[in-house]
């Protein structure tokens, strides 16, 4: 694979380039549309909801929070997570620009 010369980039295409990674994966969405649905923080059950082992779980869980979209906290012995508000305010404010331009755009493109 290539080097990916990320240092040619702004820190912003950066940080969306790293958000949209983690959001790239339908079990990450998975999780993501499961913490909505619960609304409150998830302690060890976000297992149950999906067809995936435990430790594959586990490092959807790390990517999402790496990656700033998610958040945990320990709660006994148990890691216990829920959405964190920066990283979707990074993407929907990236959306917000996209949409914006095609609002004005009006199809007169290709």
């Amino acid at each position: 694979m290539g080097i990916t010369k990320t240092e040619h980039f702004s820190e912003e295409q950066n940080e969306l380039a790293i958000l949209a990674k983690a959001i790239g994966h339908p079990a990450r969405i998975a999780i993501i549309q499961h913490l909505i649905k619960v609304n409150s923080c998830v302690c060890g059950d976000i297992v149950n909801e999906l067809p995936l082992a435990q430790p594959t779980v586990s490092q959807h869980l790390k990517e999402l929070k790496n990656a700033g979209l998610i958040k945990g906290s320990f709660e006994g012995n148990a890691i216990c997570y829920c959405l964190d508000e920066k990283g979707f305010h990074k993407i929907r404010g990236f959306f917000n620009q996209v949409n914006t331009y095609l609002e004005n755009k009006k199809n007169q493109c290709c």
